[in-house]
């Protein structure tokens, strides 16, 4: 007779169950992946936020902003996911679609990627 992983209890069914419910399977993989998910889901929230702000401060696909309407709002510049370098030199710092390029005196030209 086999016992489920979670909480130890006989197993009732197919022969190869590893748990005896949907919610003891569902704690024994929360427990296995917790580090990870945890610190996943803090960088996707962060990466969701940045994402929020960019698409707020630019609704016609380009505009300026300044650094610290950026950082009023709570962008946080650490938190990307591609840079792109021109041909010219400019190096444009992108969240999925959206992007930003510092120019001088804190200000930012805003971006959206064409689809």
């Amino acid at each position: 007779m086999k016992t489920c992983l979670e909480c130890g209890e006989k197993i009732v069914g197919r022969e190869d169950k590893k748990f005896c419910s949907d919610s003891c399977r569902n704690s024994y993989n929360n427990k296995i992946n917790k580090d990870q998910t945890n610190l996943m889901r803090n960088i996707n929230n962060k990466l969701r936020k940045n994402y929020r702000i960019l698409v707020e401060l630019n609704p016609d696909g380009k505009s300026k902003t300044t650094r610290n309407k950026l950082m009023t709002k709570g962008f946080d510049f650490e938190y990307l996911t591609s840079i792109y370098k021109t041909k010219t030199g400019n190096t444009y710092y992108f969240i999925y679609d959206y992007g930003y390029m510092e120019l001088d005196n804190e200000q930012y030209i805003l971006v959206k990627k064409e689809s």
